[in-house]
């Protein structure tokens, strides 16, 4: 059975969402909240979308990508059980998943490669939560 993973962008990002989409869809199920061109839109029109399907277990983790990658995780993790990280290298989101135990991330179209995106979400779904040590500084990030 694939794992179940949110995808959803901008305009700035749309041409990276569709290259990540593509690359990914042979090894999971991936279900893409938009946009869907290059029209100008408002992202909090489709990350929350894809956040709530993260949030409720409909899809295991997401990925978000905008320009700059501040609007859609600044969106992402408005939701309560959603921890979105801006991720410009795989390192980051190895680390993000490893110790934040990070369910989104979001990426900026404008300041990174194709390649390392694809690179970065290859890494992000790849690793796992560390757990031990990084459990209790997780539990403390939810206000309520």
């Amino acid at each position: 059975m694939k794992r179940k993973i949110a995808i959803a962008a901008d305009h700035a990002g749309y041409e990276y969402k569709e290259i990540v989409k593509n690359f990914l869809s042979e090894r999971f199920e991936v279900q893409d909240f938009g946009t869907f061109s290059t029209d100008s839109v408002d992202y909090p029109d489709f990350v929350h979308p894809a956040a709530t399907s993260v949030e409720n277990g409909e899809n295991e983790l997401g990925i978000l990508i905008c320009g700059s990658g501040n609007g859609v995780q600044i969106t992402a993790n408005k939701h309560q059980k959603i921890r979105c990280a801006l991720c410009w290298m795989p390192e980051i989101a190895v680390l993000a998943r490893q110790h934040n135990d990070a369910n989104m991330i979001s990426m900026p179209a404008r300041f990174i490669s194709k390649e390392v995106a694809i690179e970065i979400a290859e890494k992000f779904l790849s690793t796992d939560f560390e757990g031990g040590r990084h459990q209790n500084r997780v539990d403390k990030i939810a206000v309520c």
